[in-house]
């Protein structure tokens, strides 16, 4: 599921924040993938949202 990878990345961004430091390119590379999983976990909530609503009326 999207929700376990974004978990895993949140903890890898932390992880690599707490070797490297917070900005860091590993870090900053991290904090990236962690956005794009977040807005791609957004964007399927939305669409699922509107699917629901147009199935309803």
């Amino acid at each position: 599921m999207l929700s376990i990878t974004i978990e895993r990345k949140r903890a890898q961004m932390l992880e690599t924040a707490k070797t490297f430091g917070m900005s860091s390119t590993q870090t900053l590379k991290c904090s990236q993938e962690l956005d794009r999983l977040l807005q791609l976990h957004l964007s399927n909530q939305l669409r699922d949202r509107d699917y629901h609503l147009r199935k309803i009326s």
